[in-house]
């Protein structure tokens, strides 16, 4: 069953650019999908079409066959977006805080709150930190948190926007075994990245944008060979192939 679909989706800026052109693409439930491309392919621009935050041009995009357009507050709790910038999202005075503002603003009974806020924080591992100020935390730590404050909407769908970004080694580690976590507990997972050696061996499907389009779409290993003539940095793994180059090995 597809649980995301893009249906001719244009998006045109008022300045004039073009940053998606004619994007037809479904994703099934419990996929794992890499959104790849160069810098200026609209990656990002297409997935903020998934959760409402941008509205397109002309085509439409659809959550469980019904256009989000219909309920955007329903598609922004289904379909959970993590920033490449973290401290973007973070709006609470403690960590427990900026987790518990989602399921807040759902108007949910407090103990709901509280019960969302306690289960998202276990989930990404920050519970011993539940008091700590934000900006206190680390890098991959605030990442981590923005995750916990998607978690507690309960999406059915979770983005992450160029997480590895700035990160070092240990950090990259926390956030790829979170995101592959998530997966095996049934969430569909997108991952917008051009860091492919990171995350490709853990994916169902590679999606490539360019100039706004969509260019290919398709099984890893099968389009491994394929991505640096689209301006993305080949992985290589120990025998040439993606299956045996995993961070989590």
């Amino acid at each position: 069953m597809n649980i995301l679909a893009a249906r001719q989706l244009t998006h045109i800026f008022p300045n004039g650019t073009e940053a998606l052109k004619d994007i037809n693409l479904a994703i099934r439930d419990g996929e794992f999908v890499i959104i790849a491309g160069s810098n200026g392919s609209g990656k990002t621009v297409l997935v903020r079409h998934f959760n409402g935050l941008f509205l397109p041009t002309s085509g439409e995009v659809l959550l469980e066959g019904v256009p989000i357009s219909k309920n955007l507050t329903h598609a922004r709790k289904n379909v959970g977006l993590i920033f490449q910038n973290s401290d973007s999202q973070i709006v609470g005075q403690t960590v427990a805080e900026d987790v518990a503002f989602g399921p807040e603003n759902l108007n949910l009974p407090r103990q709901e709150v509280d019960d969302r806020v306690r289960e998202a924080l276990e989930a990404v591992g920050l519970s011993a930190l539940a008091d700590r100020q934000p900006h206190t935390l680390s890098g991959g730590q605030k990442r981590k948190l923005a995750a916990a404050g998607v978690l507690a909407m309960k999406p059915k769908v979770i983005i992450f926007d160029e997480p590895f970004t700035g990160l070092d080694y240990p950090g990259v580690l926390q956030i790829l075994k979170q995101i592959v976590g998530l997966h095996k507990n049934g969430h569909t997972i997108i991952l917008v990245t051009h860091e492919l050696e990171k995350a490709l061996a853990h994916a169902d499907r590679l999606v490539i944008l360019q100039k706004g389009r969509l260019v290919r779409d398709g099984d890893p290993n099968r389009l491994i060979d394929e991505v640096e003539s689209y301006g993305i940095r080949r992985p290589y793994g120990r025998n040439g192939g993606i299956e045996t180059m995993t961070w989590l090995s």
